[in-house]
């Protein structure tokens, strides 16, 4: 296990990004199509597809899952994604059409510093085809692809990733975009809120305050009062081995959201767009209730970790007046 969502088999992560821009797009892509579903919590969320993923509704895999900063310029990304997959053939065969299947959600960067006069076009349907393109079982975390222009309340935000595996060794690994309204850090502190779930020093080991002040509870949010609904977002992808329904996979996304109250103080709020999707490679059979609550247990748990990890690996944008990240700040 590398503590990264390719830890599960049959997964690809691709980034690409233009640091003038300040923004990129993250491409997740699939060997074969996955049952996926997909839970929204935040106030402001921004997706491509997401009807589809609806319970009620009948696709149940899908090929890829496109990940990107510009708000709602950046749901381009899925048809640069879908662009990729079909020159592959990949996609769902419809009486001979073959339709790629690829959501996707966005994050806001627009106000980050870097320059997005890009004309009548976005760029991001070419990010997401060299994103896809790109797609491999090694990937870099911090201020890469969609986490490239990331940013929460009081230090730059990231890209991050952690896996695990339940007391049956059923595999679960997330990928996380961290661009969020609260803070991930505790106070002013070098802690992170998410520290008594950190395996190994994975996020610099600092644990948690002795003991926590008022001020360390006060709310701090990105934008202050001036924050709007479209602003913040963290988005992420969990993905197991287990054999799960599309219902099943909704489940394990609901729960594997807490991971985000774990990690983010305040959170799932009306200026967020907080989005996590939830796939199945339905290699393992689990117990389908026992088995999934510890799976959706395991997955919160990951996706907090994974949380810290982007803030922890993230750089600074070298643009006047970016914020700091937490290693210029605290160090390794």
């Amino acid at each position: 296990m590398n503590n990264l969502l390719t830890d599960i088999a049959g997964v690809r992560v691709g980034h690409a990004g233009d640091m003038t821009l300040a923004s990129g797009v993250t491409a997740v892509v699939f060997n074969q199509p996955m049952v996926a579903a997909m839970d929204v919590r935040g106030g402001g969320p921004g997706t491509r597809e997401g009807a589809l993923l609806d319970l009620a509704n009948t696709v149940e895999r899908i090929d890829a899952i496109a990940l990107s900063g510009g708000s709602a310029f950046g749901l381009e990304a899925g048809g640069g994604v879908q662009a990729w997959l079909t020159e592959q053939g990949r996609g769902l065969n419809v009486r001979g059409a073959v339709i790629p299947i690829v959501p996707g959600a966005i994050c806001f960067d627009l106000l980050n510093g870097g320059n997005k006069d890009w004309g009548r076009f976005a760029p991001y349907r070419d990010l997401g085809y060299a994103a896809a393109a790109s797609a491999a079982t090694s990937f870099t975390l911090g201020s890469v692809g969609a986490g490239l222009g990331a940013l929460t309340a009081n230090l730059k935000g990231g890209l991050g990733s952690a896996s695990a595996q339940t007391s049956d060794g059923v595999k679960v690994a997330a990928l996380v975009v961290v661009n969020a309204l609260g803070t991930v850090t505790v106070g002013d502190g070098p802690w992170f809120w998410a520290a008594p779930f950190e395996v190994d020093g994975e996020y610099g080991g600092r644990g948690l305050p002795e003991t926590f002040t008022p001020d360390m509870l006060t709310m701090r949010i990105k934008g202050g009062p001036a924050a709007t609904a479209v602003e913040n977002t963290t988005l992420a992808v969990v993905v197991t081995d287990a054999a799960l329904t599309k219902t099943q996979a909704k489940r394990l996304a609901m729960i594997a959201q807490t991971g985000f109250a774990r990690a983010i103080y305040p959170v799932h709020a009306p200026m967020d767009g907080d989005v996590l999707f939830a796939a199945a490679t339905g290699e393992r059979t689990i117990d389908p209730l026992i088995g999934l609550t510890e799976l959706g247990m395991v997955a919160a748990n990951v996706v907090a970790r994974a949380i810290a990890r982007g803030v922890h690996a993230a750089a600074a944008l070298p643009l006047p007046g970016a914020l700091p990240a937490w290693r210029d700040r605290f160090g390794n």
